[in-house]
C-alpha cells in the first residue's frame, strides 16, 4: 500500500525539466537526439524569445548543447541533449512513473 511518503517523490522532481515548456523541449530532444532552432520553434509553438529563454536555462543546467551548422550559406543552431540531460530526463521519467504507480495503488 502506498503512503504519503511514497508520493513525496513529486517534491524531488527536477525543477529545470519539470517546467512545461522545458519538459517539451527536453522530450523532443530525447526522442530526436537533436533539433535545429527553427524546428524547435515550430514544434513547441513558443515565441522566439520564450524558446530562447528556456534553451538558455537548459544549457546553463548542462542538459543541452548548441552546435553551429550550415544549411547552404545560412548558419543555424542545432541543439543536442547532453549525456547529463539524457540521464536527468530518464530519472525524471522514472520518478513520474513511480508517482503514478503509487497513486494507482492508493486508488485501487
Amino acid at each position: 500500500m502506498a503512503t504519503a511518503d511514497d508520493l513525496r517523490g513529486a517534491m524531488e522532481l527536477d525543477r529545470v525539466i519539470h517546467e512545461p515548456a522545458r519538459l517539451l523541449i527536453v522530450a523532443i530532444l530525447y526522442a530526436d537526439r537533436s533539433a535545429a532552432y527553427p524546428s524547435l520553434l515550430s514544434m513547441t509553438r513558443l515565441t522566439s524569445g520564450n524558446l530562447h529563454t528556456h534553451l538558455r536555462q537548459l544549457e546553463k543546467a548542462g542538459y543541452i548543447q548548441a552546435e553551429r551548422a550550415y544549411r547552404g550559406k545560412r548558419s543555424i543552431t542545432v541543439w543536442h541533449l547532453s549525456e547529463v540531460g539524457h540521464a536527468a530526463f530518464e530519472i525524471y521519467q522514472g520518478q513520474l512513473k513511480q508517482i503514478a504507480d503509487h497513486l494507482t495503488e492508493l486508488i485501487v
